[in-house]
């Protein structure tokens, strides 16, 4: 539709002298047009003519073997395709690149999300951001853009404290310990921490060692010996389990990152950049370094502490040079929970007083919470949050427990948490997932399926052409909408808008599967022609979700 766009925005000018933007919409049910504009009341005001005299005027002036215009009162221009738009666009669909051109071409993106904390358990909000973060990647990717993602996490700071102190209560040694064991200690430990002022003490202690053993890097233990040796060997190894452990679960669920950034990793850069400012940018208070975001409406935060130690708030500036340092980015797109917005505030506020550059190439996206039905409230500090894990395991019992099909199963779970426009909170209910009939992934991939069993059929019917019917003219319609779709989807970092379209498409596909025959009539190549542009268009809409079609279900 851009060069229908283009061309009415020229005759605009040209007949009124004015650069105004057309927008063109669907035509309401019942007009028998497919497209319509209201750019005549728009201009009504502004050139002092009556809507229907300007959208007449207009209408006189578009010319065009692929579409019909009429004028609707009270000023409305309406557009109906020819049939061989629609089959020619179709075809381009099913057999071109799909490709968005936009303002992201050849730009490099850095989305960062995920985020999970070695010695702590991956979950479900791990899950939501991880396939929410691999989403936006996509659709970036297919706008051209270059996308390195990467994970940031804590392998330093007080929760692994936490954890290493409940592990030498136990007596663990490095051979000692597995993933299960640490999630146990982080419960452990983060009880006594609140519970008995002893252990907190000295948790607190601990954790200034281990930012040590962490600098000092894997050898550590062998120059150190003695108790801080083994100290460092159940670190490192606590570590490695902890990233085997994410590497897992991340290919489980087929998405992928290009970077790790360790907390470790960035602290020194962060701790360069806050003291280098330190009087203009972040003030002495208490014997702590702190930030007043006051002054820009925000609040105080603390980026180094009065026991001199790099807090979260340091760590993520020596993140934001660090990235830049690596990649020179055009943007950079941080994904965490709604629960991280006041804090990202203060942090990119304080950055902006001495290299507003790399805030202004910031973006921080934010989502809510992911909870089951009736609202349950999950504690990491108890232990029985609701873990990544948990969820695949929900689903694929929905779906038939060990035979279940894997790809189906991811289409389920990541489905159901994209067709959400981001920001609120999630309620994810494990069997409204696996609808066969409904906004689902499962129904999506159903209906592809259905469609790849048609194809199979091609060959035993016609090659006539004739007048498109209904359903077809209304499936061919939302098949072609796709780009304007992607478009979307691209500029808003959005992909529940691609969700929403795939299964508006898929309602199409049902009506016509309902009412035209393909397979042995006499129209079946061109008939066949719109089933493959819609396969297309459902397969490569799902891919940018992460989401595969199997052959059969």
């Amino acid at each position: 539709m851009e060069k229908l766009q283009s061309n009415l925005e020229e005759i605009v000018e040209r007949l009124f002298g004015e650069r105004t933007r057309v927008e063109l919409g669907l035509a309401p049910e019942g007009t028998g047009a497919d497209y319509a504009t209201n750019v005549a009341m728009k201009l009504a005001k502004v050139v002092r003519k009556s809507p229907m005299e300007i959208a007449e005027e207009i209408g006189r002036e578009v010319e065009s073997d692929e579409y019909e215009v009429s004028v609707a009162a009270p000023g409305f221009l309406n557009f109906r395709m020819r049939d061989d738009y629609f089959v020619e666009k179709v075809r381009e669909l099913a057999t071109g690149g799909l490709v968005v051109e936009g303002d992201y071409a050849g730009k490099m993106v850095i989305t960062e999300f995920s985020d999970p904390n070695p010695f702590k358990v991956l979950h479900v909000g791990h899950l939501y951001t991880s396939v929410v973060g691999d989403a936006i990647s996509r659709i970036l990717e297919r706008a051209g853009t270059k996308v390195v993602r990467a994970n940031f996490g804590g392998d330093v700071g007080l929760h692994v404290g936490k954890t290493l102190w409940a592990m030498q209560q136990k007596h663990y040694s490095s051979g000692d310990i597995s993933i299960e064991k640490i999630a146990q200690c982080y419960v452990e430990g983060t009880r006594a921490y609140e519970e008995d002022e002893k252990a907190k003490t000295e948790i607190v202690e601990l954790n200034k060692t281990l930012y040590r053993i962490a600098a000092m890097g894997k050898d550590v233990s062998e120059v150190l010996g003695g108790e801080e040796g083994e100290l460092a060997k159940l670190y490192w190894c606590g570590r490695e389990l902890s990233y085997e452990y994410f590497d897992e679960f991340y290919a489980k669920i087929g998405v992928k990152f290009d970077k790790y950034y360790p907390e470790s990793t960035v602290t020194d850069k962060g701790l360069e950049e806050v003291k280098a400012h330190i009087g203009t940018t972040y003030e002495e208070s208490n014997g702590a370094i702190v930030y007043h975001g006051e002054k820009v409406g925000l609040h105080t935060r603390v980026f180094i502490n009065a026991q001199g130690v790099p807090t979260y708030e340091t760590k993520d500036v020596g993140l934001i040079f660090t990235k830049w340092e690596d990649w020179h980015f055009d943007e950079s797109v941080v994904i965490t929970g709604n629960e991280q917005t006041e804090y990202m505030k203060v942090v990119l506020a304080s950055v902006k007083e001495y290299a507003p550059e790399l805030v202004e190439r910031t973006r921080h996206l934010t989502h809510g919470m992911v909870k089951l039905p009736g609202s349950v409230k999950m504690s990491s500090r108890k232990g029985n949050f609701l873990r990544a894990v948990d969820v695949l395991e929900m689903v694929r019992e929905e779906l038939g427990g060990e035979k279940a099909d894997w790809k189906v199963v991811l289409a389920a779970i990541k489905y159901a948490f994209l067709k959400y426009k981001m920001g609120g909170d999630i309620v994810f209910d494990p069997k409204e997932s696996v609808a066969m009939n409904g906004n689902s992934g499962v129904y999506l991939l159903y209906s592809a399926v259905r469609a790849k069993k048609i194809l199979q059929k091609a060959g035993k019917g016609g090659n006539e052409h004739g007048e498109m019917g209904e359903y077809e003219r209304g499936l061919s319609k939302k098949i072609v909408q796709y780009e304007e779709i992607l478009r979307g989807a691209v500029e808003e970092k959005a992909p529940y808008k691609i969700c929403n379209y795939l299964y508006e498409l898929a309602q199409e596909f049902s009506r016509f599967y309902e009412h035209v025959k393909v397979a042995g009539s006499e129209r079946e190549g061109e008939l066949m022609g719109i089933v493959r542009g819609y396969l297309r268009v459902m397969e490569d809409g799902l891919g940018l979700l992460g989401i595969e079609v199997p052959e059969e279900m």
